[in-house]
């Protein structure tokens, strides 16, 4: 194995998770997150929720690269923006509004702390 060289993948050992439920705005959803790098603030991986509705808030900076599904992420007294496979974005830190999954949706992540 490379110490190197990463490959993106979801076939290992994978975390279950759910939004704290002062931050549930609607649903159940469930989070599978597969953190595949984790060392000096950043980590990557793939993460994917089933539908529902929480509230967000950024500290951190997040690059994310939808792979499949239908979200809508909000900000707090701004604008909405839909996000489907093949999408890219970065969210900064201080944002803070909803994510919306009304498809379960899969990303790939990069997040520096």
């Amino acid at each position: 194995m490379s110490e190197t060289f990463l490959r993106i993948t979801t076939d290992g050992p994978a975390e279950a998770d759910h939004p704290p439920a002062d931050r549930l705005i609607a649903g159940s959803p469930q989070f599978t997150t597969w953190n595949l790098e984790e060392r000096d603030g950043l980590y990557c991986g793939t993460w994917r929720s089933t539908p529902g509705k929480w509230k967000i808030r950024y500290d951190e900076w997040e690059y994310c690269r939808i792979l499949d599904g239908h979200s809508i992420i909000a900000e707090d007294g701004g604008e909405a923006f839909e996000v489907r496979a093949g999408d890219s974005f970065v969210l900064r830190p201080g944002f803070s509004g909803t994510w919306e999954v009304i498809e379960t949706t899969t990303k790939e992540y990069v997040i520096r702390l």
